[in-house]
């Protein structure tokens, strides 16, 4: 199902009010982090290292880290920054950063809902860190033999992290506690990656390849393919583990793909490059950052269409999202 982007405002007239969820927006042009009404009214903007990437909440939810990469686009060159910022989630302030020290564009970011601890991918040099957030440090450094890594998923244990290595197409299957590093061959430029909720397969988006890889996490071995539209980047997989949904950069839209079937069945147009994706917790809705026009499209996963757009202030540049539960 495709919508041509002239009939969505005509679309929009008849939406029907949708669950109220507050916004965090990584304003990776501006360099901060907004909070949004779900009306759209940004409330407050936080300053935080240069071009911030991704973010993740704490366990509790009462923190939200920040990676500062220090460039605006990952085929950048340059040393990049070297912090992950800490905000203040109830009060919007900055009340810290952790220092990587001599490891530098943080980029990926997972948090083990067990121990608190980080899982970070970095571009300078290639690799992992685990940190520790509450001690504010580096507890250790993984090689991942490969280029580029990006995005990082961890097993619902925290034992396994799986980091996309975009340079050298492949996705790193790590240990964390002993360092044993393996190489799963995926599509050309892997970004993210859902993971079941067995943990026995993982769905990671290759952004050059217009596909979708199937990884078995016990044999480490891609089992399936699944072609979507062009670019796909960030992925999600639906709480009743029908469905996939994911951005699609280059194709300017939203892709849907049944599990079953291991086919794309839908995508919902937007009105530009989408860089980002999140689906709320109950799975009804997404919300992807089109940076180039300042935007967040607001997409009805049942429906497949957009129901919002929400205008970020010119520059801001949003990126990564994150929903916050409920009315707040």
């Amino acid at each position: 199902m495709r919508y041509a982007w002239p009939l969505i405002a005509a679309m929009l007239l008849r939406t029907p009010a949708f669950a109220q969820f507050d916004l965090i927006v990584g304003e990776k042009v501006s360099s901060s982090v907004g909070f949004y009404r779900a009306g759209g009214e940004r409330t407050v903007s936080v300053p935080v290292g240069k071009h911030p990437h991704e973010m993740v909440l704490s366990p509790d939810g009462k923190l939200l880290y920040v990676s500062d990469n220090g460039m605006l686009w990952m085929t950048d060159p340059g040393e990049g920054g070297n912090t992950i910022s800490i905000i203040d989630v109830a009060r919007r302030v900055k009340t810290g950063a952790i220092d990587l020290g001599k490891y530098r564009r943080p980029h990926g970011l997972d948090i083990d809902r067990r121990t608190g601890n980080l899982a970070v991918t970095v571009e300078n040099p290639d690799g992992l860190l685990l940190v520790d957030p509450k001690a504010r440090k580096v507890l250790r450094f993984y090689d991942l033999k490969g280029g580029v890594p990006h995005m990082v998923k961890l097993s619902a244990d925290g034992q396994w992290a799986y980091a996309s290595n975009t340079g050298t197409n492949a996705l790193a299957a790590i240990r964390l506690a002993t360092g044993e590093t393996q190489q799963v061959g995926v599509g050309a430029r892997p970004q993210g990656c859902a993971l079941s909720r067995d943990g026995s397969r993982l769905y990671v988006t290759n952004s050059d390849g217009n596909s979708i890889s199937i990884v078995d996490t016990a044999r480490k071995q891609v089992t399936g393919t699944i072609e979507t539209g062009k670019g796909p980047g960030r992925i999600w997989l639906t709480p009743d583990e029908k469905t996939l949904v994911y951005n699609l950069q280059a194709g300017e839209a939203v892709g849907f793909a049944d599990i079953h079937s291991g086919k794309q069945i839908a995508t919902v147009k937007l009105p530009g490059p989408p860089l980002s994706l999140v689906l709320s917790a109950d799975g009804e809705w997404g919300f992807a950052g089109v940076q180039s026009l300042d935007k967040i499209c607001v997409i009805s996963v049942n429906e497949r269409r957009v129901v919002r757009v929400i205008t970020t202030p010119k520059g801001a540049g949003p990126d990564a999202v994150i929903a916050l539960a409920g009315p707040r």
